[in-house]
């Protein structure tokens, strides 16, 4: 499919660039009204996986949205509480889930999470298909939606017929080239507040499992390149940094996923250079959706209209998940 470029500016004229309109929304907007209920299921190795759920009604939907967070994030940031509050109010149970390490409470294994752990995203699928939902729509956020893609792309078309569409946001589909591109010196806010979470992560993890994880002397790892070479890639079986990103960068996955998925992504964000997606492999798929909007940050998206409750990133999803996804864009 063609790229659909949406000229109309979102942001806030107050959030004059992607830096403001990726971290005001991080840092200042506030989503109220959601009650998770809370299930931990156990993973074939051992260990376990978070899900927060949130229900339309007591009884379950047949529709359920499945919801994949971003690098350090969990189910109570507010990109996921906004988008589940939306489809809430629209019909759709939600299924937040928490990858290894996030959600409040560390995973009991040595190894983390990662960008193409789609083992993980396919458990927590059957889960909610023992559950008896019908229909199935995934939506995910930067890291998630790397997963997601590498997922549908993956399954091309074996996929269960229940999962019907995805949509994902802000998606470092080069993960070396976003890698590199949060080393610059402008984008070193995002890298040292990740570095800042994971950092305790792994010195956690290496006083319990000392025969897995060698931690680095200091000054060693000080980029998040440097993580993956180090930590990441040695923890999930991957030789070092480049191979990890070689393996699981969705870009080498979506010329074989058959199900309808909008990529939506803005040209001004900070840590997903416009330039290192393919372009290309996404037009030539008739199954994708790509939605290029001139503002909009990393997984921010805020609305100009300051009574706007939810934001235009939640909006879109609904509007894609709801329509006919080959109707045009009504932006």
């Amino acid at each position: 499919m063609p790229i659909i470029h949406t000229e109309v500016l979102i942001s806030p004229k107050w959030l004059p660039n992607g830096h403001f309109q990726s971290i005001y929304p991080a840092l200042f907007r506030k989503v109220y009204g959601i009650k998770y209920f809370r299930e931990k299921i156990v993973t074939p190795d051992d260990d376990f996986l978070i899900l927060d759920w949130s229900y339309v009604k007591k009884e379950p939907a047949n529709s359920l949205i499945i919801l994949s967070h971003g690098l350090e994030g969990d189910s109570s940031r507010q990109y996921i509480l906004g988008m589940v509050k939306l489809m809430n109010q629209h019909g759709f149970d939600c299924l937040a889930w928490n990858f290894r390490s996030c959600g409040g409470e560390m995973n009991q294994t040595a190894r983390f999470y990662h960008s193409g752990a789609t083992e993980d995203l396919q458990m927590v699928i059957d889960h909610a298909l023992k559950k008896g939902y019908t229909k199935i729509h995934l939506i995910g956020f930067s890291l998630g939606g790397n997963l997601t893609l590498k997922y549908l792309g993956e399954k091309g078309s074996e996929i269960n017929v229940a999962i019907e569409k995805a949509v994902v946001f802000s998606v470092p589909m080069d993960l070396k080239a976003c890698s590199l591109s949060i080393i610059k010196a402008e984008n070193s806010i995002y890298m040292h507040r990740f570095l800042k979470s994971l950092h305790p992560k792994v010195r956690l993890k290496a006083g319990k499992f000392p025969a897995d994880i060698k931690l680095m002397l200091n000054g060693e790892v000080k980029t998040l390149y440097d993580f993956d070479h180090f930590y990441t890639a040695p923890l999930h079986g991957f030789k070092s940094a480049d191979d990890y990103y070689e393996k699981c960068s969705s870009m080498f996955f979506v010329e074989n996923i058959t199900i309808p998925t909008a990529i939506i992504t803005a040209k001004n964000d900070p840590i997903v250079p416009f330039e290192s997606l393919p372009v290309k492999e996404i037009e030539s798929n008739g199954n994708l959706h790509f939605f290029v909007t001139r503002d909009g940050g990393h997984c921010g998206f805020r609305p100009a209209n300051l009574k706007d409750e939810f934001y235009w990133s939640e909006k879109k999803a609904l509007e894609f998940i709801q329509n006919d996804a080959r109707e045009k864009d009504h932006s």
